[in-house]
């Protein structure tokens, strides 16, 4: 298992990882946000992905610095983990831990001191991975709109 800071190369296998996360979004979908986010140089943006072998993706995470306020958090900019997936198939073997270290290491050499994250209130599954790589809950809240 290799952990590598993603590039053009890995799009479409990623793209598809990332549809199955958010699948909300076509897969072609998330090709373009990946091209326009990730792979148009933005220095506030990384994203890592693990492969098992070349265009064998099983899992990614993206994270961004984040320089506004990030609830519970006291320092800017903040590293927040915006979005990690391992494919099923290849849970519990560490690939979540290689990918989130990977995401760490890049935030200490940006000077964050700050990782943040988030997860809906009903995800329980996301819940409890947070808590088990060191995340501790700072607040709950829901959001309101009201169309003008």
């Amino acid at each position: 298992m290799r952990i590598v800071a993603g590039t053009l190369e890995h799009v479409e296998p990623w793209a598809r990882l990332r549809a199955a996360l958010w699948p909300g979004e076509t897969a072609r979908e998330h090709r373009l946000e990946l091209e326009r986010l990730f792979l148009a140089g933005d220095a506030r943006a990384a994203a890592f992905v693990a492969e098992r072998g070349p265009g064998d993706l099983v899992g990614f995470a993206e994270a961004t610095l984040r320089g506004d306020y990030v609830n519970g958090c006291e320092t800017s900019p903040v590293l927040f983990l915006e979005g990690i997936f391992v494919r099923p198939d290849q849970r519990r073997q560490g690939v979540a831990r290689l990918l989130c270290d990977a995401v760490a290491e890049w935030g200490r050499m940006r000077g964050c001191r700050e990782f943040a994250s988030d997860a809906a209130l009903d995800n329980v599954v996301s819940h409890r991975f947070h808590a088990a790589f060191g995340f501790e809950e700072t607040e709950r809240a829901v959001f309101f709109r009201k169309k003008l």
